[in-house]
């Protein structure tokens, strides 16, 4: 049987999310390391983003078709309910993370320490400045949403999936640190989450040199 591959760069959270969706069903997969735009990301998504996957003659991109692919195509646990209603608010959870938390988050918040684009790669102060007003009520709209330990229903699922790498980020910064340190449903799902076996062990490395530095 053809081997299932993740393809992309093991810091992104997209890619985490994919790989932590095949360890929770079960399924082997090897990581391809490859960069956005990259020669084996640009023949299988058309803006050359990652992840992307390829099974055999199967390619996919984008993460949330790429978990949806692996749950249905393989035996083990369902990562989605069979009930529709239960389904629909995990995709709603699914993509408020995607669409609302991931761009100020991510995006605009970690990306000026991780990728400055400053003249000696220090924190670009404006765009973390900029960003503060307006994470503080995304954190305290995620610190409502998981009284129970779980973003939706009572168990861990794709929003999850998708939230954790993200939060696992903002606990290494200082000023997302210090928010999500406040709220305290959300941190003790933080703290909960990121032992899980797979979300652990496909944490990534070190951040590179610049950004460590930026965020000591």
């Amino acid at each position: 049987m053809a081997e299932l591959q993740i393809i992309g760069a093991v810091a992104s959270n997209f890619v985490w999310m994919c790989r932590i969706a095949c360890a929770e069903k079960g399924v082997p997969y090897s990581l391809v390391p490859a960069m956005p735009h990259s020669p084996e990301v640009d023949a299988i998504h058309p803006l050359g983003k990652i992840p992307a996957m390829r099974h055999g003659d199967v390619t996919l991109c984008e993460s949330r078709a790429i978990c949806g692919y692996v749950d249905r195509a393989f035996p083990g646990p369902a990562l989605m309910p069979a009930d529709p209603v239960a389904a629909a608010q995990i995709e709603q959870w699914a993509s408020i993370v995607c669409t609302a938390i991931d761009p100020v988050f991510l995006r605009q918040y970690f990306g000026a320490y991780v990728f400055p684009g400053t003249a000696d790669n220090s924190p670009d102060r404006a765009r973390i400045d900029a960003a503060l007003p307006k994470m503080e009520p995304l954190f305290d709209m995620l610190d409502r949403a998981v009284p129970t330990g779980y973003l939706a229903g009572g168990a861990f699922t794709l929003a999850d999936m998708c939230l954790m790498p993200i939060l696992y980020y903002m606990a290494k910064a200082p000023e997302s640190s210090a928010m999500l340190g406040k709220r305290g449903a959300l941190k003790a799902y933080y703290d909960r989450h990121i032992a899980r076996k797979s979300v652990r062990e496909a944490a990534p490395p070190a951040l590179p040199g610049h950004a460590a530095r930026n965020i000591a």
